[in-house]
């Protein structure tokens, strides 16, 4: 796992981490409310543009604005998964 850090203004150097240890729950979480909310402001801009456009335009931009609640919020549940390890899980070969 690589975090990139600058150095200087200009110099960019890879710091590796030793372990595997992912972010954390408040940054996770920071980060889908932040992309939650760039996909509502999108819905927003979608819902002016079907008043502001022409006939063919506005359908367009009003299915924008039908949909993308739907994928804003699979976007912003697709977070933390809880199962790391695929050999821990259950496998229909050894119930047998």
């Amino acid at each position: 796992m690589r975090i990139w850090q600058r150095k200087r203004s200009t110099e960019v150097v890879a710091v590796h981490s030793i372990s595997s240890v992912s972010e954390s729950l408040s940054e996770d979480q920071s980060g889908r409310q932040r992309r939650y909310f760039i996909s509502m402001m999108i819905r927003t801009a979608c819902f002016i543009l079907t008043v502001v456009l022409p006939s063919p335009y506005r359908w367009f931009a009003l299915a924008g604005a039908a949909v993308l609640p739907y994928v804003a919020v699979v976007m912003a549940n697709a977070g933390r998964e809880t199962v790391k390890n695929p050999s821990s899980q259950f496998n229909a070969r050894e119930l047998r």
